[in-house]
């Protein structure tokens, strides 16, 4: 059985239903129900907003987190009543960004819905980001300049891909790629395409059913200091660059 399924069980049993009153309650029959809770058949668009509507959980957390590891009742409800991810805050109630170490960062692909390896995640609290869950990822390679291997790129957690913005960068959590920065457009095939502000790297079709998560871009963070070697021409040219797009985002 898949999460899914696993998930439409817990949340019927949960309200102590049976299968048939629960089919009717989404105005379908028993028998078109029972195989999305066995697992035997995927169920289409339409029925997962559908269940997502019925249950007040996301579509996300219906399809990749297993909701029996979480108390259902602790999860923030938005205002149209569904349900995320816990917010994780610190005595004072301020929001806790988890930090993902680079050695980390190859696991987190198959780790992100597991609540025991995001809880083991050291965090940080920044003051000026607020309204939102942030967390913290580890750059890798020189595909985006001015981030360095020794940074931490800080997004902030987008529920639907609807809200991605063309033009903008964001981190990707692929089941492929596992964990990628990239600057996105959108595609008409249900789709983005992914690319790179080094031009060495050229950009790739990216497919919104490999995508498990997207965070929006809204802060770095460097932890070691420019050595003179590394300030060249195009380094300082790529920073203003970014510069100037983060000013252009804060005016839009």
């Amino acid at each position: 059985m898949s999460i899914f399924s696993d998930n439409l069980r817990y949340l019927r049993e949960s309200r102590n239903e049976s299968q048939q009153k629960t089919a009717e309650a989404l105005d379908i029959k028993r028998g078109r129900y029972e195989p999305y809770e066995s697992g035997k058949v995927e169920p289409p668009y339409e029925m997962l907003v559908r269940l997502s509507r019925f249950y007040g959980i996301s579509i996300d957390l219906l399809l990749t987190v297993d909701l029996r590891k979480y108390d259902i009742e602790d999860m923030l409800r938005l205002a149209d009543n569904r349900i995320v991810l816990p917010i994780a805050v610190d005595q004072h109630g301020e929001n806790l960004i988890e930090v993902v170490p680079h050695k980390a960062r190859l696991g987190y692909a198959s780790g992100y819905a597991d609540p025991e390896f995001i809880e083991s995640l050291q965090t940080l609290s920044l003051p000026f980001l607020r309204n939102g869950k942030f967390r913290a990822f580890p750059a890798s390679g020189d595909s985006m300049p001015p981030h360095r291997d020794s940074s931490y790129i800080i997004g902030k957690h987008l529920e639907n891909l609807g809200d991605v913005s063309d033009g903008k960068t964001y981190i990707l959590v692929t089941k492929n790629d596992g964990i990628v920065y990239k600057r996105l457009s959108r595609n008409a095939n249900s789709s983005f395409t992914a690319s790179s502000d080094n031009i060495v790297y050229a950009p790739y079709v990216v497919e919104y059913r490999e995508i498990l998560e997207v965070w929006e871009f809204v802060c770095s963070i460097e932890t070691e200091a420019f050595a003179p070697d590394d300030v060249d021409v195009e380094t300082v040219r790529g920073m203003f660059q970014e510069l100037r797009k983060e000013i252009r985002g804060l005016r839009g």
